[in-house]
């Protein structure tokens, strides 16, 4: 009983898992139905049973696949935080570490998108725009706490100082993807992190 009550989930996770894949890889305008079925191995039936279209499924990722992804990645270190340019710039660091940022070779799966639709459909610019603000909103709020405990120069705006970080940051993923430099990435978090020292007491 339990298993026919998860088998539904299990499908709709495949087939948002393989999507994500797929438009990370291809783009959304791209993106191939029967190339997501294939790696599913899952049916049209079963497809269009839980996404009424292609336009369906890819704001589902974005909101089921793309929102968890950055807030384990993102989100979760800056959570409640008192040191955040600290936190921030560990963070980068980790970054800059890893042996194979897959970043450098398909990009950010929120930027990407961002590139491309929201220019071209509504419901897929405000939904992007609703997780950069979100974003952006836990870098203000982490950085505010900053400023009360210190750590954040009280000259910081802490509204207009987020948003440049996570728009630095993305520009950061955005121009090595175009360049396919591992050098030119790290090279580009660590002058952001550099920039994050500007901000200390």
């Amino acid at each position: 009983m339990n298993a026919s009550i998860k088998t539904p989930d299990l499908t709709r996770q495949k087939l948002l898992e393989a999507a994500f894949a797929e438009i990370h890889r291809n783009g959304f305008q791209a993106a191939s139905l029967t190339q997501i079925l294939a790696d599913t191995g899952l049916t049209k039936g079963a497809l269009y049973h839980h996404f009424p279209d292609k336009k369906a499924l890819g704001l589902a990722v974005i909101e089921e696949v793309i929102r968890p992804q950055l807030a384990a990645m993102m989100f979760a270190p800056l959570a409640d935080t008192q040191q955040p340019l600290a936190a921030m710039q560990a963070l980068l660091k980790g970054k800059a570490s890893e042996s194979d940022p897959w970043v450098v070779t398909l990009g950010c799966p929120l930027n990407n998108l961002m590139q491309e639709m929201s220019p071209v459909d509504e419901a897929f610019r405000l939904q992007l725009n609703s997780l950069f603000e979100a974003w952006v909103g836990v870098v203000t709020a982490a950085l505010k706490r900053g400023l009360k405990s210190g750590e954040v120069n009280a000259a910081v705006k802490p509204g207009d100082t987020a948003f440049f970080i996570v728009s630095a940051l993305e520009g950061c993923i955005g121009m090595s993807k175009n360049t396919q430099s591992v050098a030119a990435y790290r090279g580009c978090l660590g002058q952001l992190s550099r920039y994050l020292d500007t901000l200390k007491s």
